[in-house]
């Protein structure tokens, strides 16, 4: 018997993000500590004043692809997991996805050189790829309106979470002596995935999965578990059932769909939308800060433990500011959450550039502590200032894009495209993170502290272009965000102006209340639901 409550789903469902965690930790908490350097070491051995080895580790460019090759193979995993999910259901593509993790987890533990490797976290890459694409896609296809915000945003929490326990787990390993130090890490973060493959068996599948498979006896079974409450006549149950039924009528009219459905004139703005929120998402280089975060606080004078506990707290502050964007999100709307956002964290980029450029000076040759990417020095109190102008960007992050980003993409698309949508847009965010995380090493050694000015600009366009373009979903139905985008008083090919739209959320919370709008519900509790989106002379 599956397990209906929502919040046990949600919190089962979102592990699969938590293997993203576990992985970016993995290797920020490990690429500092001398077993990794000296295990992994492409340079000459040098000898300290005390005698003592001294390893560079890997070139800036080869760490840069030892840490991109996880995003490549979360590309190409958020792409395949369309297919997947659409095929076989939600839930065992995150199954799928687990058994994957598994065994690039297995790979990575054991591996004798650096293409071994890489070769590990290319496919666990691929895990975090189907997971990062259809978690969202199963929990906001399972949610009412007015808690899709909050649990599909969990995913961002786990990730935090997966962060923060990775890299206290290997800084604990680090103190171990040998290759155990970093084997011992990349061995445990299988337990994660294995909870997770055995968690999902207990959980029920998508409802309009099935609807999309005719399996409408399952459908209403799971909609009954979830939000009636077991009452398979609760007014809300009727309402959601109704307006599945409805959309799924009229996608029957059309052809199963491909990627390129996607770029037609009439899915070409919400798929620009979708694939946006995901690159802006890497482009506010909060991911720099999570896999390089070492190397900008020993550009900031610290060193040794010192550098890893204060690399800590930034971790601790992504999982507690997270928890007021999962308790609020849907209140405050994504359009306030994802503007305010994107200004505070373009303001603390542009102070750290101002810092680093004013107080700070180039390092010696070959970097500090012979690593290249350490390329700029700064101390004093404007390095306490670029450390706590650090906190407080992940904060920023934390607070809005976070959880956000994951929860947007798969409100905006209708049932018949959301899983392949889906795994475009986060495909997007995974090509945008190899970019990222393979060239950001390089870019510290030769642009330096223009690092800052670099992911300043992002933040200031992508401000502008959430104002301009990204409409408000919050409180509406998967079904009535067709409604702004198929607008046919709107702008061709774009619908109702993104700043026109409003947040949704009481009247969402009143109909998840009582099952129906004031004034709609008939006899036999059954409601009049006026149907936005599922007509044919409304969908272009």
């Amino acid at each position: 018997m599956a397990i209906g409550n929502l919040y046990f789903i949600a919190a089962i469902a979102v592990v699969g993000g938590g293997l993203f965690g576990f992985d970016i930790s993995s290797m920020s908490a490990i690429i500092e500590t001398d077993a990794y350097l000296c295990y992994f070491n492409q340079a000459p051995v040098t000898y300290d004043d005390d005698g003592k080895k001294v390893c560079q580790g890997p070139s800036a460019s080869v760490q840069g692809g030892i840490t991109a090759s996880m995003a490549g193979g979360s590309w190409l995993g958020s792409l395949l997991s369309g297919f997947i999910s659409d095929r076989l259901g939600r839930r065992t593509a995150i199954q799928i996805g687990s058994v994957i993790w598994c065994i690039g987890s297995i790979i990575v533990c054991a591996s004798q050189n650096i293409p071994m490797l890489i070769v590990g976290r290319i496919i666990n890459g691929l895990s975090v790829g189907i997971c990062s694409a259809q978690v969202p896609v199963y929990i906001s296809e399972i949610a009412p309106p007015t808690k899709r915000g909050r649990v599909v945003g969990l995913q961002q929490w786990a990730i935090t979470w997966g962060i923060l326990i990775m890299f206290y787990l290997s800084y604990g390993c680090s103190f171990i002596k040998g290759t155990a130090a970093f084997r011992i890490p990349w061995g445990l973060q299988m337990i994660p995935a294995v909870l997770l493959f055995l968690g999902m068996l207990l959980l029920p599948e998508s409802p309009r999965w099935l609807a999309r498979k005719d399996r409408w006896e399952e459908c209403h079974a799971v909609l009954t578990l979830v939000h009636g409450h077991g009452d398979p006549n609760s007014p809300f149950v009727q309402r959601e059932y109704e307006e599945i039924k409805s959309m799924c009528e009229f996608e029957r009219q059309n052809a199963d769909v491909s990627y390129l459905e996607l770029f037609k004139p009439n899915m070409l703005n919400r798929t620009h939308v979708g694939i946006f929120v995901q690159i802006w998402s890497q482009l506010t280089g909060m991911n720099v800060m999570m896999y390089y975060i070492t190397y900008v606080f020993a550009m900031a004078g610290l060193k040794g433990n010192n550098n890893l506990i204060s690399s800590s707290i930034q971790y601790v502050i992504n999982v507690c500011m997270t928890v007021p964007a999962l308790l609020y999100g849907d209140r405050w709307g994504r359009r306030p959450t994802f503007l305010i956002g994107s200004l505070f964290m373009m303001i603390w980029m542009y102070i750290n550039a101002g810092l680093m450029a004013s107080y700070g000076h180039p390092a010696p040759k070959g970097g500090l502590n012979g690593v290249e990417a350490e390329s700029w020095v700064i101390h004093g109190a404007p390095s306490k200032a670029v450390i706590a102008s650090t906190y407080l960007f992940v904060a920023s992050y934390a607070v809005s894009f976070g959880p956000a980003s994951w929860v947007y993409p798969p409100e905006l698309f209708p049932l018949r495209v959301r899983g392949k949508a889906t795994a475009l847009c986060t495909s997007a965010n995974w090509a945008f993170n190899f970019a990222l995380s393979y060239f950001v090493p390089p870019a510290f050694v030769n642009i330096q502290w223009k690092v800052y000015i670099l992911f300043g600009v992002f933040c200031t366009a992508m401000f502008l272009h959430i104002f301009f373009f990204f409409p408000e979903t919050t409180g509406k139905t998967l079904e009535e965000v067709e409604a702004i985008f198929t607008d046919p008083n709107g702008i061709p090919y774009i619908g109702t102006p993104a700043w026109k739209t409003k947040n949704e959320y009481s009247r969402g919370a009143h109909i998840e209340e009582v099952g129906y709008e004031d004034d709609k519900k008939v006899a036999g509790g059954q409601t009049i639901h006026q149907e936005v989106t599922a007509t044919p002379d409304k969908i272009a």
